[in-house]
């Protein structure tokens, strides 16, 4: 089973998910669609996420009251609805366009309010022990500048970096096996043949997308809890006499290694 969640609907992002639930849908997958700009999905976490009374109304916590209101089955009705299809998820495809280096307002605000604590991580579940390790969720996307850009040398810096906190301070956070992000660089800038081959490409990528390997991050029992979960000495040591850092974030300050967010097997 496949899941979509979709928070735009111009006409690229629309083709692209379009593709994906016509390829889906045809290897038997029940692909269901968020449309959240359609749904208009409330983007802010508050109080008014929880039916009835909280807890400590005098000092709101909003992690710590949407987990009392999870186990509790309090949580308002749009949430709910969007843990229900994440539930029963095998696959979770963000779509959407790429704004100011990370996701629109309205779904950094569906997954502030639905990868709720408690019901998507815990202090003691979370990275590569994380809730949802049985489950694969990865980022489809278009930018606004043209891929160069995004290079290791481009203006706008390695896109490697800039997926980093997409991918595993949330997704693999989450306990997510991320997959290799698919990236449409700058359709607008392009001549529609152009845009055509892009789609081409992402519904042959699809075909196999359920028995694709997941991007690599280094294991939770690779770090010491007792000691402010640093990197133990062990991993330190083998990876001493390497040119590359383990991921993106943990570099041990040396050379990021290529293309770590964006590929899998590196």
């Amino acid at each position: 089973m496949a899941k979509w969640y979709m928070n735009n609907s111009g006409s690229f992002n629309a083709a692209a998910k379009d593709a994906a639930v016509d390829v889906l849908t045809d290897q038997s997958c029940t692909v269901e669609v968020s449309d959240l700009y359609a749904i208009k999905f409330k983007a802010t976490a508050t109080a008014e996420d929880i039916t009835g009374d909280v807890k400590n109304a005098d000092h709101f916590r909003y992690a710590e009251e949407t987990k009392l209101a999870w186990e509790e089955g309090k949580l308002c009705a749009d949430i709910t609805e969007e843990q229900r299809k994440l539930t029963q998820a095998d696959l979770i495809i963000f779509q959407f366009p790429m704004y100011w280096f990370t996701v629109p307002a309205i779904m950094k605000g569906w997954i502030d309010r639905v990868l709720t604590l408690g019901y998507a991580y815990t202090p003691e579940k979370r990275y590569s022990q994380g809730l949802f390790k049985d489950k694969k969720a990865m980022l489809s996307f278009t930018t606004g500048s043209q891929e160069s850009m995004f290079s290791a040398d481009g203006i706008n810096g390695d896109m490697n970096v800039t997926l980093w906190p997409l991918q595993n301070g949330i997704l693999h956070y989450c306990g997510f096996q991320v997959l290799a992000p698919q990236i449409f660089w700058a359709p607008s800038h392009v001549p529609s043949e152009a845009r055509s081959t892009m789609l081409t490409r992402w519904r042959t990528r699809l075909l196999g997308v359920l028995e694709e390997k997941p991007l690599s991050f280094t294991p939770s029992d690779c770090f010491d809890g007792e000691k402010g979960f640093q990197l133990k000495p062990e991993v330190h040591e083998k990876h001493a006499a390497k040119e590359y850092g383990l991921t993106v974030g943990i570099h041990l300050g040396k050379a990021l290694p290529p293309n770590n967010q964006m590929k899998a097997g590196v």
